[in-house]
């Protein structure tokens, strides 16, 4: 196992050596390594297609000569709606027919809101100026998609990809991106066991499956497609969430493409559908959210509970002695180690026993006040300093210690990949049941599960949950 040292962090004991370039010379950095105009559209054509819309409501408001009123409210309300369509995503195959029924079914809803409202506030309608953006925001659209396709043929705005899996379907797939660079990605290799086929292969085979992170990073790829070839699927699986952190979207071939039907959530290019996994939570301005609200509710906890958690270390000390509050080493994330805090239920012989035993519910030594706390999960509290520190959130994977991480990471597949995110005070595992000795292989399939699928209300969820459970169901 590798430990490496991150500029101002403490070690992991779980990451990989990070690598800031790839040695093949086919990969070395370009001026620009995703098309002369990517800055523009980098992440995606959503800012692009956000001006287009502004334009052709403010155009039509312009040449209907309508009030300013009007002209805002109208604008705002069509831009939302079309957001919130979904048809400002990022997708490989931009089509203004395909997106014309959806935007025929926002007009519709935009333009019975904005007839309902301005009947109520001013009782006049804009019939003209509602009747002419259907039309115009149709036609921007269709001359953005044909400069966005245009740009992408060309060149000038293209995403590196990297094809997992040389097998056959491997190289099926890497032929059509090939021939289709009107979806904006541009094969640069595949990634696979080595095979004895390398010269019929249309790109290089740049690397193994356990090299994809060091690939993605040389070769600056900015999507994956797993068409799978010779990697099994539980090796897909980690694969995938080891690149997670690279900014790179990830395509799923789906088993059988050839009768799969292309819904809205999907991709295609040519005539192969994709599904595009969902973004790493972490990668998402929301996450940024869940960490303000966890210093403002470690905060207010820390101000509104501290009688509470002194009357708590005064019967500590009376019971145990000196040293109430309990420092343990844990594993957080991205297997950086950090010192976990909580109130003493108990003395243990030695840090060496206090690091490696796994559970002490039942020692003879806890004491009547150390088990009412374990037993409320009072002794967690001090974890609020962790939450205000940055150690750990609200919600998250339980964090463990180093001797257990090690050796349930050898023994249980996915273990490892719970400390993709902070660890939490509590989480959805154990809000399961899924606490003290309860199956660990369980417990990394519920973390890993919260993490694949997180949003703050599932955060809110879990809290309410843990504070139902904290009064119904008491106990370590």
């Amino acid at each position: 196992m590798t430990v490496i040292k991150s500029q101002g962090r403490r070690p992991s004991i779980l990451a990989p050596k990070r690598i800031t370039h790839h040695d093949h010379p086919r990969h070395r950095r370009r001026k620009y390594p995703w098309g002369r105009f990517s800055p523009l559209l980098r992440d995606g054509v959503r800012p692009f297609l956000i001006a287009g819309d502004v334009l052709a409501c403010v155009a039509v408001a312009m040449i209907m000569h309508a009030g300013w009123e009007s002209t805002i409210g109208t604008t705002v309300v069509f831009v939302g709606l079309l957001a919130i369509g979904g048809l400002n995503r990022s997708r490989l195959t931009l089509s203004a027919l395909d997106d014309l029924p959806q935007i025929l079914r926002v007009w519709l809803l935009g333009s019975a809101f904005l007839v309902v409202l301005s009947q109520v506030l001013t009782g006049s309608l804009q019939l003209p100026l509602l009747v002419g953006i259907l039309p115009a925001v149709a036609v921007v659209r269709t001359v953005l998609y044909a400069v966005v396709r245009n740009w992408r043929t060309r060149g000038w705005v293209t995403h590196p990809t990297v094809v997992v899996g040389a097998d056959a379907l491997g190289r099926e797939v890497a032929e059509i991106v090939i021939d289709h660079p009107e979806s904006g990605l541009r094969a640069v290799g595949f990634i696979d066991t080595p095979t004895s086929d390398r010269e019929r292969l249309p790109v290089p085979l740049i690397g193994e499956p356990g090299q994809l992170t060091a690939v993605l990073v040389g070769s600056e790829a900015r999507a994956l497609i797993v068409a799978q070839g010779g990697v099994s699927d539980a090796d897909l699986v980690t694969l995938v969430r080891n690149c997670q952190r690279q900014q790179c979207e990830v395509f799923v071939l789906p088993r059988l493409h050839q009768i799969t039907h292309v819904g809205q959530d999907m991709d295609t290019v040519g005539d192969l559908p994709l599904v595009r996994l969902r973004r790493s939570a972490y990668r998402s301005p929301s996450w940024r959210v869940k960490r303000l609200i966890d210093l403002v509710i470690a905060a207010i906890g820390i101000v509104f509970l501290a009688p509470l958690l002194a009357v708590i270390a005064i019967a500590v000390r009376w019971e145990t002695g000196r040293g109430v509050i309990f420092r343990q080493q844990r594993v957080g994330c991205d297997g950086v180690p950090f010192e976990l805090l909580k109130f003493r239920s108990m003395r243990p012989v030695d840090e060496t026993e206090s690091q490696t035993n796994w559970n002490i519910a039942a020692d003879q030594r806890v004491g009547r006040v150390g088990r009412l706390l374990r037993k409320t999960s009072l002794d967690e509290l001090p974890q609020l300093f962790n939450i205000l520190r940055g150690d750990m959130s609200l919600v998250g994977p339980r964090p463990e210690r180093p001797h257990f991480v090690t050796q349930f990471g050898e023994l249980y597949t996915g273990y490892a990949d719970r400390h993709r995110v902070p660890c939490g005070l509590t989480g959805w595992a154990q809000v399961h049941g899924l606490r003290g000795d309860t199956p660990i292989d369980q417990r990394a399939r519920f973390d890993n599960f919260y993490i694949e699928n997180w949003t703050l209300w599932l955060d809110v969820k879990i809290i309410l949950r843990t504070t139902v459970t904290v009064f119904t169901k008491p106990g370590s």
